[in-house]
């Protein structure tokens, strides 16, 4: 563990291998969870477009991405 942020609101958590491979869960604005993973042996490489259209509906003239509004019964809850 290199750093543990107990705040009640935003809490996080980050850790580090010996080889430098290192992983964070953090928690945002409105319980949007974050993993994020860096591995020190990662290359440039180039990335393809994709070959499939986004399915969600963003407006042209949207300055920011909305935040997720769809429902799933796997992981959306229903209650506290």
């Amino acid at each position: 563990m290199t750093s543990i942020n107990n705040d009640v609101v935003f809490p996080a958590i980050y850790a580090r291998t010996e080889d430098g491979f290192q992983v964070g869960l953090t928690v945002a604005d409105k319980g949007q969870v974050h993993f994020t993973v860096d591995s020190p042996c990662v290359r440039h490489s180039e990335v393809a477009d994709s070959t499939s259209q986004a399915t969600a509906f963003l407006a042209p003239d949207a300055e920011f991405i909305p935040r997720p509004n769809i429902h799933s019964d796997f992981w959306s809850a229903t209650g506290s």
